[in-house]
């Protein structure tokens, strides 16, 4: 039997994956979550051998949450269930310890056989996204550049982000000029837009 953890925070949808699973002779989900900080302490309570994971999670997001997860209970492994199926978001899923990144869009039965197979220690990623991300270039973002970014789309103003980072306010301004510079920007809000339509932030 195949332990699975479900972490999804749309009720709808992870009651839906759990009664698609409770129809599989050898699948059964022994722990389901609808915050990444409850995925560790999940999977050190149940041992699942695949957790399911999204990565749009309120207070920690999939990708840190698999990470964590990796590192403190490695014998699961982590298929990335999403929507943001993007080249950038694969490679960090992939850095992060993940060995199986699928979109929401994933037929039911495809998405049983991807679980069995990374229960097996198999990789399984969406073909189409593995070509894009082969096709497409690396983050130029520093990591504090995608720090000051991901404040500023959550709607901070420079002085707000300054206090938040713990930078000056002229740091701030420098940092969000270099991310327009180098994504090729138009403006502040067209640097957020192209940073998480890459999966850089």
């Amino acid at each position: 039997m195949i332990r699975v953890l479900v972490a999804e925070d749309t009720g709808i949808l992870r009651d839906t994956l759990v009664a698609v699973f409770d129809l599989q002779p050898d699948l059964e989900v022994v722990a389901q979550v609808a915050k990444g900080d409850a995925i560790v302490p999940e999977a050190r309570r149940h041992r699942p051998d695949v957790a399911i994971v999204d990565i749009d999670l309120p207070v920690v997001d999939g990708l840190t949450a698999t990470a964590q997860l990796r590192a403190e209970v490695p014998c699961c492994r982590v298929l990335i269930l999403t929507a943001f199926a993007r080249p950038g978001h694969l490679r960090t899923a992939l850095a992060a310890g993940a060995t199986g990144f699928l979109g929401k869009d994933t037929p039911a039965a495809e998405l049983m056989a991807a679980v069995r197979r990374v229960a097996a220690g198999e990789q399984v990623v969406d073909h189409d996204l593995a070509v894009a991300a082969l096709q497409s270039r690396d983050n130029p973002l520093t990591a504090r550049e995608v720090d000051v970014l991901r404040s500023f789309a959550a709607g901070g103003s420079p002085p707000d982000i300054a206090r938040e980072l713990h930078l000056t306010v002229g740091t701030v301004r420098n940092y969000l000029a270099a991310a327009m510079v180098k994504l090729d920007a138009r403006n502040r809000v067209d640097a957020v837009r192209i940073a998480t339509e890459q999966g850089w932030m």
